[in-house]
């Protein structure tokens, strides 16, 4: 926007130089052909002038908007964020609440909720710091509790119902 403004004030001084050059020239009888010459250069300056003019305004405007909308945008973010913080809460709780139902204990809750991460048996144990034997051994039973056959059918639990909620979803808005 700078840049416009300074190609603006150029274009107003050389059309008032001119402007002074073209008095001179009448004044110094010059022939009328130069004289309208320069009224056309004059002119045009002018015209260049106010479509510039007209345009770092327009520009000025969209850029105001797009500011705004930027800002309702960053609110709407701000909100989607408070929410999913408050899903993500609620979420762990159901999900630590479904560990008691299946009788976990507290090491065992910890090592289910890496394994619901993605975390690998190996870092698992890095991060508890025990070894990667005592983690598997700690899955295998965690898997016997929950009545499941592994990793991915312990997270695919967790995970079903909002799938099935999902797909429910799709279906009552293609019979719509």
């Amino acid at each position: 926007m700078k840049k416009d403004l300074v190609i603006i004030a150029l274009l107003v001084l050389i059309m008032l130089f001119k402007l002074v050059d073209i008095v001179a020239d009448v004044q110094l009888e010059i022939p009328a052909w130069h004289i309208a010459q320069e009224s056309v250069l004059v002119l045009l300056t002018v015209i260049a002038t106010l479509y510039l003019s007209r345009d770092l305004m327009r520009r000025s405007r969209q850029v105001k908007a797009l500011a705004h909308r930027l800002a309702q945008a960053d609110k709407k973010i701000d909100n989607l964020s408070t929410q999913m913080r408050a899903a993500r809460q609620e979420y762990s709780q159901a999900v630590a609440s479904q560990f008691d139902t299946w009788g976990f204990t507290k090491s065992e809750q910890q090592v289910a909720f890496l394994i619901l991460k993605g975390l690998s048996f190996k870092e698992i144990a890095e991060v508890r710091q025990t070894k990667e034997k005592t983690v598997r051994q700690q899955a295998s039973t965690i898997y016997g509790k929950a009545e499941v056959d592994g990793r991915h059918t312990f997270c695919a639990w967790f995970m079903e119902d909002f799938i099935q909620d999902h797909n429910q979803e799709l279906a009552g808005n293609e019979a719509a």
